[in-house]
């Protein structure tokens, strides 16, 4: 870092630090990330002049060397993802390719798609301004008037549009569509590292019938995908494509230096939460101070907030502390999210980029691609999640070659007090590898069933689906009579199409539709799985960041209604689990500990729910009687011998637990658990569960489960499973990092606990935790299992 961009950096840090003592300082972390120098190349033979002279003129003169490798490999007709960090340029790597084939092949066309709207609009505005005669680029999504849609199938060659207008809108027309795709030369997958888990298995199987169409009517697309740095992106992307990808990961852009700093906010003690638990002043609270004093310094700011509803209220927060102290400045800050419309948002960039906006509070919406460059700083309301979406969200700083400040505040959870105390975790590990599994029978049996629709499935389609498990599944749909098997393949045979029953972004189970009473307008779907835990009478459910409450849930009919309100709370349910294993995939079997891989039937009931206030204050819990729900899903569990937990068999400096501790320290260990596994897989704790009991009746013994939260599983027990000891050597680390005496949301309680986080027994938990990473630690070497020990067996008894 230069001396000029410290001082500025800095300069910004202690603004926000301003008045506050040294030894009550938030800030446990400060890191000075190098700037680093480009390295260019010459234009690839290939290119045209035309082209080459159109990105000359747009003012790029030579293209870096990550840019020009990754698009010659597409060129030559190899799939390729290019995984490089922000702002590395990696619309260049397939506009390159992209082009040079539309101009000239005149048949030739493009498919693009990306996770956001906003970000193909933003591509498409890339490609447009180039003006290249010939191109033709139109975007086709829910955006696109439906009097525009048949020119653009009949008319544009390079396509822009995202996984859910491809699944509803294209596949399923595919003959209005026959002249698009058999000219179909390239598949640009932008930010691919967005598709992950169960959305993740949905996409690549939609790739597959894509790939499948495609080859019906002679074409056989190459396909160009994006990411921010990943772990073994050549791997992830052949997962998701379903064929052979070559990995560039070599970043030559320039990179402006960068000073992150990590933030945990201080407790309230004015404040307690449930079980009179301290509680931490918010992280989105914290986030509008900081974004308020930010500005007042003049600094073009995005701050990231986890949710729409976060986004708001931080822009309001930062407003009113700028009515206060600089009136003249409230107009300088504004809220960006999805559910505006797209004029709106358009203008919300435009006015950052150009500087009449200085600060804005966003959700992930700006996470992704929208070019968005040259801002002084960026905060975080909490850990994004991933790793990979951390340094997309930060790499918004110092776009332009500019130096920046990063600030992360740490929300009141397990995870982030982990890292707000461990920058290496944050700052030096490897970014994780994306989970997903095409595999799952509960997200193959939908998109079979569309493939049929589509065209026929035919034997010798089955191996783009996985041949073994495609075949299992088919007869299963056959059995059901949603298939009917002839000789020349499976055929679908209802009258209507089955896309439009399928949410890509969900299990792909039945749905439960969410209406507005008053005026019986539909507000959206959730899955049937998860309909009692977010739709109960009583919760508060979001839609485009508008709050209602829902009156009924009619689960015989798949309707919750609910009606517009905005009351001063939030609402969790409560529920009662119980857990029974099916199989055991892998177990590893230690001196009194055993750790295991399997599929389990998770059955749990909602028994009631709490009202909370956004300080984390507890108003009450109010009773419901809803009936049981039955998960099949994969999870990770370990068992501990009675001996070993609380006899004489503990190993030396090892604190056994008391036999009437040991409910609360196994619950607080299951609780911690579940907070630290994001670290390790690419999930969001909403999408795992955990059960844990002093005695369970298939183990026997003490055991912990933490269980996929999706039907089949989406990968993350697995991911646990591979990294168990580095995971439970970051649980044990945050627990012991926390504060406060005895339990807090910080460490070892948790927002969706279905027994009101009784009982909890924090010290308990790190004794719990040192048992069996000592009995585990040292078979398990380097902190990974190896698949192929010795050890490993596999249980189908049951």
């Amino acid at each position: 870092m230069t001396d000029d961009a410290g001082t500025r950096a800095h300069r910004l840090l202690h603004r926000t630090t301003a008045g506050i003592p040294e030894d009550l300082s938030p800030v446990t972390h400060v890191a000075n990330l190098p700037a680093a120098e480009p390295r260019h190349t010459e234009w690839p033979e290939w290119v045209p002049d035309r082209v080459r002279d159109v990105l000359r003129n747009s003012g790029i003169d030579r293209p870096w060397a990550h840019q020009a490798e990754a698009a010659s490999l597409a060129w030559d007709r190899h799939n390729v993802v290019v995984a490089t960090g922000t702002a590395s340029g990696k619309s260049l790597t397939y506009q390159l390719p992209a082009l040079s084939t539309l101009v000239t092949d005149g048949k030739a066309t493009v498919l693009y798609l990306s996770p956001t709207k906003a970000l193909a609009t933003d591509q498409l505005r890339a490609v447009s301004d180039m003006d290249i005669e010939g191109v033709r680029p139109a975007t086709y999504d829910g955006d696109t008037p439906r009097g525009e849609r048949p020119w653009v199938r009949d008319h544009a060659r390079w396509v822009f549009t995202n996984p859910d207008m491809l699944h509803r809108g294209v596949l399923p027309a595919h003959p209005r569509w026959a002249r698009f795709f058999r000219g179909l030369t390239y598949v640009v997958v932008d930010e691919c590292h967005a598709y992950r888990g169960v959305f993740g298995s949905h996409v690549a199987l939609l790739l597959r019938r894509l790939r499948r169409i495609a080859r019906h009517y002679g074409a056989e697309p190459t396909f160009i995908l994006t990411s921010a740095t990943t772990a073994e992106p050549a791997e992830f992307a052949t997962r998701l494509i379903g064929q052979d990808c070559v990995a560039v990961t070599e970043d030559t852009s320039p990179r402006g230096a960068r000073t992150v700093a990590l933030w945990e906010p201080p407790l309230l003690p004015e404040l307690t939460g449930e079980n009179d638990a301290p509680v931490r002043r918010s992280a989105g609270a914290e986030a509008a101070r900081i974004l308020a004093e930010l500005v007042i310094e003049g600094a073009r700011t995005l701050a990231f907030v986890r949710s729409r509803r976060g986004a708001e209220l931080t822009a309001l927060g930062a407003r009113r502390i700028l009515a206060e102290v600089a009136p003249e400045l409230v107009d300088k800050v504004a809220a960006y999210r999805a559910g505006y419309l797209p004029e709106e948002r358009r203008e919300l960039e435009s006015a950052l980029l150009e500087g009449r906006l200085l600060g804005v509070a966003t959700t992930n919406a700006l996470e992704l691609g929208v070019d968005i460059s040259g801002l002084d700083a960026v905060v975080l309301a909490g850990y994004p999640g991933t790793l990979a979406s951390f340094w997309q969200q930060s790499g918004r700083a110092g776009r332009a070659g500019a130096d920046a400040l990063v600030v992360f505040v740490a929300r009141d959870d397990p995870l982030d007090t982990y890292l707000a105390h461990h920058p290496e975790a944050l700052l030096e590990r490897p970014v994780e590898s994306a989970v997903l599994d095409p595999t799952n029978p509960y997200v193959l049996a939908p998109h079979l069933a569309c493939a049929a629709a589509e065209s026929a499935l035919k034997s010798t389609d089955l191996d783009l689906f996985g041949a073994t498990e495609a075949r299992a599944v088919l007869d299963d749909l056959v059995a059901e009579k949603v298939l009917r098997r002839r000789p020349s393949g499976w055929y679908w045979t209802a009258r209507e199409q089955p896309h439009h029953e399928v949410d890509i972004r969900g299990s792909g189970a039945e749905q439960v539709a969410v209406v507005e009473a008053d005026t019986s307008r539909l507000l959206g779907t959730v899955d049937a799985v998860s309909a009692c835990s977010t739709v109960h009478p009583g919760a508060v459910y979001l839609h485009r960041g508008e709050p209602y409450v829902v009156d009924e849930l009619d689960l015989e009919h798949g309707v919750a209604f609910v009606h517009a309100e905005d009351p001063e709370w939030n609402t969790s349910a409560r529920d009662v689990v119980d857990i029974e294993i099916l199989d055991v995939v892998k177990r590893h079997v230690h001196d009194g500990v055993t750790v295991n891989l399997g599929h389990v039937a998770v059955t749990s009931r909602v028994v009631g729910y709490l009202r909370r206030l956004p300080s984390g204050e507890v108003l009450d819990h109010i009773p419901l009687d809803l009936p049981e729900q039955v998960l099949h899903t994969r999870a990770v569990w370990y068992t501990i011998s009675e001996e070993l937990l609380c006899g004489p068999r503990r190993r030396p400096g090892i604190t056994g637990v008391e036999p009437a501790r040991v409910p609360g320290a196994l619950h607080a260990a299951e609780h911690a658990a579940i907070g630290l596994l994001p670290l390790f897989a690419t999930c969001d704790r909403w999408d795992i569960g955990g059960v844990s009991t002093a005695v369970h009746a298939d183990t026997g013994e003490a055991t912990v489960f933490v269980h996929d939260g999706h039907p089949g599983g989406a990968g993350f027990a697995d991911r646990g499973f591979a990294a168990f000891v580095p995971w439970l050597t970051a649980t044990r680390e945050a627990v012991l990092s926390c504060e406060c005496p005895a339990g807090c949301p910080s460490c070892v309680q948790s927002p969706k606990c279905g027994n009101g986080n009784e009982p909890l027994d924090k010290a308990g938990a790190v004794a719990v935790l040192d048992i069996v990473l000592a009995a585990v630690g040292t078979a398990a070497g380097h902190g990974h299992f190896d698949d192929q020990a010795a050890d490993d067996q596999v249980d189908n008894s049951r």
